[in-house]
């Protein structure tokens, strides 16, 4: 389950530093990448430009908390597993969290244990979507793991946003992704323009199989996988 967990982003939000510090200091041995957040308004704003696997997060913390917070990024991110961690009286929420689709929530004291096992459901769940090691051609796949192109088993270098761009589509490869979509994704904050979305497919199309992506016009782009 370890070595699972290396192919992973994860964000952790939490407003008692000692608690996150903690968290954050054990799940950096054992994952990819982790990010950190003291609040609900500063995770949403790592989400976006982050896009993290997994969130694991707190309920009650100021400015936001963990349910209007995951309520917000679900609502502009299906895929993403969030995890809840909660005290015995914050149940209230559990409904509003199962309406979410949550993938586990976490009974405080947090322990190593509880954290594992909360993962270990999200690797499942995204397993079950089957948006690894897509083939883009008999030679060519797109890790969606390690968020790489490998043609010929040799990695091709990605730029940021054409990384966001690739995952984006490979998370829907089974339909159009939408214009809206993919300028929320890349371009939440300064807007997406027509040359700055021709430039990206442009750029990316050198580096996949002719064919793989394709323009919808007047809807989005589409990924093609065999």
């Amino acid at each position: 389950m370890k070595d699972m967990l290396k192919n992973f982003t994860i964000l952790y939000v939490e407003d008692e530093e000692m608690v996150r510090k903690s968290a954050v200091e054990y799940l950096s041995r054992v994952c990819k990448n982790v990010l950190e957040a003291k609040d609900g308004k500063e995770a949403i704003n790592i989400w976006k430009e982050h896009k993290p696997d997994i969130i694991i997060t707190d309920i009650s913390m100021p400015k936001l908390n963990g349910i209007d917070m995951a309520s917000y990024i679900r609502a502009h991110d299906k895929d993403v597993q969030i995890i809840i961690a909660t005290a015995h009286s914050d149940t209230d929420y559990l409904i509003q969290a199962v309406e979410l689709q949550l993938v586990k929530y976490i009974i405080k004291p947090i322990t190593k244990d509880k954290l594992i096992g909360a993962l270990e459901k999200s690797i499942e769940l995204i397993e079950d979507k089957s948006k690894f090691n897509l083939l883009l051609s008999k030679n060519c796949e797109y890790n969606a793991f390690e968020k790489v192109i490998y043609t010929d088993n040799k990695e091709i270098k990605l730029t940021k946003n054409e990384t966001l761009f690739l995952d984006l589509l490979a998370h829907h490869h089974t339909r159009v992704v939408k214009y809206e979509e993919i300028e929320n994704a890349i371009w939440a904050y300064e807007g997406m323009s027509q040359d700055a979305i021709r430039s990206l497919v442009r750029g990316i199309r050198k580096k996949v199989p002719d064919g793989a992506i394709e323009n919808i016009s007047g809807s989005g782009y589409k990924l093609y996988t065999l």
